[in-house]
């Protein structure tokens, strides 16, 4: 009846949102959905930021420059400057939320058929938006590692795949796996980059969320070791995770001539981010509450991951195997002897909830993995869930 684009002829949404339906059931333990803690956001803390930015209402009512707000814009800068990556005003761009600085990359530079590779298994967000931009897919396995950067090359110079336009990774507390790519594998991959012109696509939301081990440089901050790497490198973050989500701030900085086109897309897409929460935000940065507020969410965080990864232990057994994540808010597992979708109605059946991994895969779904969200629950709430999920798999096997 209606003339729709191919891309939009039989899209498919969101298969973890499909799961959201459920989340009102009373008495249902969710690790589906990637939610930080609504009982960590810092409500005094952002509703004194928002007296103070609404001492100036001109300034949240009003419609404001599409690249952001210039007081936001400068706390970002020296945000990104103390996690080691600088930037230039001209390189950042304030988007609403980090997701949107993707679609506006993907529209400025991906048109159909063009080779992007990504992690697998990868956020299903990203393989969404590729999938709609009609992109060709190219899936890189990951280990405890990160992204297996000897395969990608071994690919690109034996000819296997056409050159790539982009590289999208999460190479910090990746969703869903929570690897974390090695110093040295972030070198190499710059280096891939800079030789077989690609741009490498740095999504950052999780890496302020570290809880154990020693930090490891963004790839954006990396640059500065590999000669000519800068121009080959897209850092996106966002607020989202350690702020509040409903802010809807992230941000993208990208080499000034990808920076500019993104502004253009974005004209045409909602004018501007949304003023008042952009002042908001940077009142809250400017007044030092986010340096002071994260140790308590990390140490949350890693009291929630260690009681989790602890009930796997406890209740699965040799049922499941994992890798205990260095931060973020993921446990990525894989069962010994059992689909996740097969299991997942039973789980539902006993409320708790989880993201089969066959929807974090571009091509050949791993039918045995899932992804755990340990950030939301309480952890009394998370040793119940996995107790409800020990009895979900002892009815599935039956």
């Amino acid at each position: 009846m209606y003339a729709f684009t191919s891309s939009f002829a039989n899209p498919a949404g969101s298969p973890i949102r499909e799961l959201f339906k459920y989340l009102s059931e009373p008495g249902m333990i969710s690790f589906a959905g990637g939610y930080p803690a609504s009982d960590l956001f810092d409500v005094d803390g952002l509703a004194a930021a928002q007296a103070r930015a609404f001492s100036l209402p001109t300034r949240c009512l009003q419609y404001g420059p599409t690249d952001g707000l210039a007081e936001l814009k400068a706390q970002l800068i020296a945000l990104m400057a103390q996690r080691g990556s600088p930037c230039a005003s001209e390189e950042l761009l304030v988007t609403t939320g980090s997701q949107q600085g993707l679609d506006l990359l993907l529209r400025v530079m991906v048109a159909p058929g063009d080779v992007v590779v990504t992690e697998q298994p990868a956020y299903p967000a990203t393989l969404q938006a590729l999938r709609l931009q009609q992109a060709t897919i190219v899936s890189v396995p990951v280990d405890a590692d990160g992204l297996d950067v000897a395969h990608l090359e071994a690919l690109l110079r034996e000819g296997r795949i056409a050159p790539p336009k982009l590289l999208y990774t999460v190479p910090t507390f990746a969703n869903p796996t929570g690897a974390t790519l090695s110093r040295e594998r972030r070198l190499a991959l710059l280096k891939l980059a800079v030789e077989f012109r690609f741009v490498i696509v740095e999504d950052d939301p999780y890496g302020n969320l570290r809880f154990a081990g020693e930090a490891v440089p963004t790839m954006l901050g990396l640059t500065a070791e590999v000669p000519g790497s800068r121009d080959w490198v897209v850092h996106f973050s966002s607020l989202s995770k350690i702020v509040a989500p409903g802010l809807r701030v992230g941000w993208t900085v990208a080499p000034p001539e990808i920076a500019r086109r993104c502004v253009v897309a974005k004209q045409t897409v909602d004018l501007c981010s949304v003023p008042w929460t952009q002042a908001v935000a940077a009142e809250y940065l400017a007044e030092g509450s986010l340096t002071r507020h994260l140790p308590k969410i990390t140490e949350a965080y890693r009291l929630k991951c260690d009681a989790m990864c602890q009930a796997l232990r406890d209740k699965l057994g040799d049922a499941i195997r994992f890798h205990a994540p260095q931060g973020g808010m993921f446990v990525w597992a894989r069962l010994a002897a059992l689909k996740t979708s097969e299991l997942l109605p039973h789980a539902i059946a006993e409320k708790v909830l989880f993201v089969p991994g066959t929807a974090f895969f571009a091509e050949l779904p791993d039918e045995a993995s899932l992804r755990l969200s340990f950030a939301a629950p309480a952890v009394t709430a998370i040793e119940e869930g996995v107790a409800r999920l020990a009895r979900a798999m002892q009815v599935t096997l039956r």
